[in-house]
């Protein structure tokens, strides 16, 4: 199951693009627009199929070859690219790479 990683760290695309994730950046650009922001870790071949939150979610790929399905759109975004996730819609998240991939991921925070 994945986790929390450094809030400090600048995380490289295992050599398949120049793109690095500032994390703290992230973290920072995310909490303004009321959002939590944590790292996830998934070993290769891991899915997690049709779930929903009720909570709108922003995720983003650092790392590895990581596939989201979003209310039925396949989407495999580049490193550091954020997609946005509207409470209970369906998606899926997949790890299709042959190494371990590292995504964030944040909920809308209640105010």
């Amino acid at each position: 199951m994945g986790g929390e990683g450094s809030a400090s760290q600048l995380v490289a695309n295992n050599g398949l693009s120049s793109c690095m994730v500032d994390v703290n950046s992230v973290r920072s650009n995310w909490r303004s627009r009321g959002f939590s922001c944590d790292i996830w870790t998934d070993p290769p071949g891991q899915t997690w199929e049709d779930y929903t939150h009720t909570a709108d979610e922003v995720v983003m790929t650092m790392d590895g070859d990581v596939e989201f399905e979003i209310d039925g759109k396949v989407l495999r975004p580049p490193v550091g690219e954020e997609l946005f996730i509207p409470a209970g819609i369906v998606h899926s998240v997949r790890n299709r790479g042959r190494t371990t991939c590292r995504w964030l991921y944040g909920y809308k925070i209640a105010r």
